[in-house]
């Protein structure tokens, strides 16, 4: 695959279509057995508490792979992505009920870089509260 966004098609502050991606209790189970990530604060309320958290919390690297779906949407090749790093800020707080919790992603064409490069920073949300700092991804366009 290669990107289907063109260098010369966007412009710094280009905004990328956004995303709204849920989490529920069984989300976290089936991440945790494709990971290898058992830490009981992503699937045991009780143990969670125990530890000072609010509730159960979704794993700090779905939360970042969920984000990043939004320039990896907008792209259209995953492979295009060539860098990408965050800060964890807060956690997602998973409750424990049908609906879960929703983390929203918008994402904006930061710097043109070199090479037909772009930087692309993000912000995700969840429950209204930044779950991300510095989120920016270097995306090699067409």
């Amino acid at each position: 695959m290669t990107a289907q966004i063109q260098y010369a098609d966007v412009e710094v502050g280009t905004e990328l279509p956004s995303g709204s991606f849920p989490v529920t209790r069984a989300t976290l189970v089936r991440y945790a057995g494709a990971s290898g990530d058992f830490n009981p604060i992503h699937w045991n309320e009780k143990f969670a508490k125990e530890v000072g958290l609010p509730d159960v919390i979704a794993h700090g690297m779905f939360t970042m792979a969920e984000a990043i779906r939004v320039v990896t949407d907008w792209v259209g090749d995953p492979g295009a992505v060539v860098e990408y790093g965050v800060r964890f800020t807060k956690p997602v707080v998973v409750p424990n009920d049908e609906r879960g919790a929703v983390i929203e992603v918008s994402a904006k064409v930061a710097v043109k870089l070199d090479d037909n490069r772009v930087r692309v920073d993000l912000t995700a949300m969840s429950a209204g509260q930044k779950v991300l700092g510095m989120s920016r991804a270097v995306v090699q366009l067409g």
